[in-house]
């Protein structure tokens, strides 16, 4: 299973309606963060656990869904996190 596939995956807990992950990760070749193997990427999540929430409570509810992906397979991640209603 490739990274992406994984993330859709460990986001599957947060009920998405819509999930666009954008692996920019050949853009970053040479990048000093990119050499330990984690990829860049951004992500367009619409869900209603995110109504009521602040945008950093759903980028928090986004990295724990992540997890340990955080730290390894993931270096950068561009998040935009959506209730249903916003988009």
């Amino acid at each position: 299973m490739n990274t992406v596939d994984q993330m859709r995956q460990c986001l599957a807990v947060l009920a998405p309606d819509t999930i666009d992950i954008l692996d920019e990760s050949g853009r970053h070749i040479g990048h000093e963060g990119a050499k330990g193997g984690g990829g860049h990427y951004q992500l367009v999540l619409v869900s209603p656990k995110f109504r009521g929430l602040a945008l950093p409570a759903r980028h928090r509810m986004v990295y724990d869904a992540l997890g340990p992906m955080m730290q390894q397979a993931i270096h950068a991640l561009s998040i935009k996190a959506y209730t249903p209603e916003e988009i």
